[in-house]
């Protein structure tokens, strides 16, 4: 296991491995920011990036408090697409209509899918 510190477990360091050839391909600007999405074991967290000037638009997760408590005590596949419509939402509300989806090395599956979709409902296009 030696050399693998700093990313902890195989599917760990196999899943950064996969997101350093999709970030290869991808990138967000102003007009079409990255809309990146992390899960872990218990949350799901969103951000619309623009790699260009380095700088996150909106941002989303289970975490914030305005959310927290509409999807308390839901599945994680509700509380994630729950989590794509409220990003969705704040960069309609910015005036942004088109994304490039970034599953940050996840299967496309499953609430990382859900994210997707809650933010195809809010009006997001990608």
């Amino acid at each position: 296991m030696a050399g693998h510190e700093k990313f902890g477990s195989e599917k760990t360091r196999k899943r950064v491995k996969r997101k350093g050839s999709i970030r290869k391909r991808i990138t967000g600007t102003a007009e079409r920011p990255r809309l990146s999405v992390f899960r872990s074991a218990k949350h799901v967290y969103a951000q619309a990036i623009d790699d260009v000037t380095g700088r996150v638009l909106a941002a989303a997760s289970d975490t914030e408090a305005n959310l927290k408590t509409g999807v308390a005590g839901k599945p994680k596949k509700e509380r994630a697409r729950a989590i794509g419509k409220a990003i969705g939402e704040k960069l309609v509300a910015l005036k942004v209509t088109s994304v490039v989806f970034d599953r940050n090395g996840f299967i496309y599956h499953g609430r990382v899918k859900e994210v997707a979709d809650g933010a195809r409902e809010a009006g997001l296009q990608f």
